[in-house]
């Protein structure tokens, strides 16, 4: 019996190759988003031959200089950094993305950035009904309240 070896990425479970080959083959824009422990990045990147390019890139570190206090990766704070980086890629030139989520699960979090872009006026096919409530946008379920409509009003003033 042959020992076939397996790619090191699939192996350490970072990439579906299957999802990135057809992402990349319908030749869009796609939009990544990343949790970690502390923080949300939300990445819109072009595919290209030699690797993929970032467009527009928001971290949830900036909300600190904005006044948001308590975690930077809940949902409110996703749906602002979504909005951020929508916003970005719009000032660029971007219209049309697709959500590539690779081997990481789709959660009310990932949702909570997608609403944020979608917000922001970039078109994505997302379902409606997979998206948060505007109750838990506004972060009305969390004891830190933060003033959602504040900082994505100064977000349309700063990135026009």
């Amino acid at each position: 019996m042959a020992y076939s070896t397996i790619l090191r990425r699939l192996r350490q479970e970072k990439t579906n190759y299957k999802k990135r080959k057809l992402m990349l083959m319908s030749r869009q824009n796609f939009i990544t988003v990343q949790i970690s422990n502390e923080n949300t990045l939300v990445q819109i990147h072009k595919p290209q031959i030699d690797g993929d390019m970032v467009i527009a890139s928001a971290h949830s570190r900036f909300l600190i200089g904005k006044g948001w206090q308590g975690s930077r990766k809940n949902v409110p704070a996703a749906y602002l950094t979504g909005y951020l980086a929508g916003k970005k890629a719009l000032s660029g030139g971007t219209k049309e993305v697709i959500l590539y989520s690779g081997t990481r699960k789709y959660t009310q979090r990932m949702a909570a950035a997608l609403k944020g872009v979608i917000d922001a006026g970039l078109q994505i096919p997302a379902d409606r009904e997979s998206l948060p409530a505007d109750e838990r946008i506004n972060g009305q379920h969390l004891k830190v309240k933060n003033d959602v409509a504040k900082i994505k009003s100064s977000i349309d003033s700063e990135v026009k």
